[in-house]
C-alpha cells in the first residue's frame, strides 16, 4: 500500500503512519487489498472552500472531499483516488461535537475511504450500511461511535 500524505498547512497534528494505519484497516475491512494507492492532502479553509466549489458546487469549505480516481490499470496496483482534508474545518467540527481531534480526523478519514471504494449515503439505506461499517472499523481502532453524541454516551 502506498500512501501519499501532504499537509499543506503545516499545521496538522496528523502523522503519515497514523492516517495510513487508518486507512490500513478501513480497506483491511472493506476491500482486503492486494496492492492499493492513494493521496492524502491536509488543506486551509481558502483551498477546502475553492475545491468544494469547483467539485460539488457548495461554496464553502467542508470536512472531507473524496476524488475517485477512476482509474482501471489491467496490471499493478488499485489507484483510488486523492482524500482532501480541510483542517480548520476538522479542528472545528471536533470542538463543537466535544471530541478529540484524532478521534474525529480518524471517521473522517474513514468516511473518505470508503467513498473511494464506492460507498455512498445519498440515501437512507445506503446511509445505514455506511454508518454501520464506520461504527465497526472505528471501534476496531478502538474509537467510539461517531454517530452517538454526548447525551447518548450518558444515557
Amino acid at each position: 500500500m502506498a500512501i501519499d500524505f501532504d499537509d499543506a498547512t503545516g499545521q496538522c497534528s496528523l502523522t503519515a503512519t497514523t492516517v495510513t494505519h487508518w486507512i490500513q484497516c478501513t480497506l483491511e475491512e472493506a476491500l482486503h487489498p492486494t496492492d492499493v494507492e492513494l493521496a492524502v492532502r491536509i488543506v486551509d479553509a481558502d483551498e477546502g472552500r475553492q475545491l468544494n466549489a469547483q467539485y460539488r458546487d457548495k461554496d464553502y469549505a467542508t470536512n472531507v472531499l473524496s476524488f475517485p480516481a477512476e482509474i482501471d490499470l489491467p496490471e499493478g496496483p488499485i489507484i483510488l483516488g486523492d482524500l482532501v482534508l480541510c483542517w480548520p474545518v476538522v479542528i472545528s467540527e471536533a470542538a463543537e461535537q466535544k471530541k478529540t481531534v484524532e478521534q474525529h480526523s480518524a471517521h473522517l478519514i474513514v468516511h473518505g475511504t470508503l467513498h473511494l471504494l464506492g460507498r455512498d449515503h445519498l440515501h437512507d439505506e445506503e446511509a445505514e450500511v455506511m454508518e454501520r461499517e464506520e461504527i465497526g472499523i472505528l471501534q476496531k481502532l478502538g474509537y467510539s461511535n461517531p454517530y452517538l453524541s454526548e447525551e447518548d454516551d450518558l444515557t
